[in-house]
């Protein structure tokens, strides 16, 4: 649970530390097949889909926009662009392997992330946008994508709750 009473910046990086647990703790415990499992037919998404993605969305948002990174896509297929990567994948996907990749990004963001200001600026779509925004975007991308996972989770093996 975040603190209920911390200044902004501690507040923000809480919400998305809590969300980021979040997920992980949806995750633990299940076999690659399980991760795999397109749990609510006919949509295709699975729990290894989500962590990919997430690790495609932590990378655009903390490395490409505010780090102003030149950082390629790491799962996305072709046609689609690098922010909706990861959802699909192919045989050789490993849990193991998305779940590092995603803590690696988590990581490289909490390091550009603490570098800078909640009004730190970087250009985005002909404008400005700032650190303080692109973390209650990401804590509505997280929450909206544990929404998800915590519906797989139950459908794979009855588990709820956070």
């Amino acid at each position: 649970m975040p603190p209920l009473d911390a200044d902004e910046r501690a507040s923000l990086e809480s919400w998305l530390d809590f969300y980021r647990a979040t997920l992980a703790q949806k995750c633990d415990g299940l076999t690659d097949g399980q991760l795999r499992e397109a749990a609510v037919p006919p949509s295709p998404l699975t729990l290894l889909g989500v962590v990919r993605h997430m690790a495609e969305v932590e990378r655009s948002w903390f490395r490409r926009v505010l780090a102003e990174e030149d950082a390629p896509p790491i799962f996305a297929a072709a046609g689609t662009s690098a922010h909706d990567g990861g959802f699909e994948f192919d045989a050789d996907a490993t849990g193991e392997q998305a779940v590092s990749c995603w803590r690696a990004e988590i990581a490289r963001a909490e390091d550009n992330c603490a570098a800078r200001g909640l009004d730190h600026t970087s250009p985005f779509h002909g404008g400005q946008v700032t650190l303080r925004w692109i973390y209650q975007h990401m804590i509505g991308e997280y929450a909206r994508h544990c929404g998800h996972a915590d519906l797989l989770r139950e459908r794979i093996d009855g588990r709820t709750g956070v």
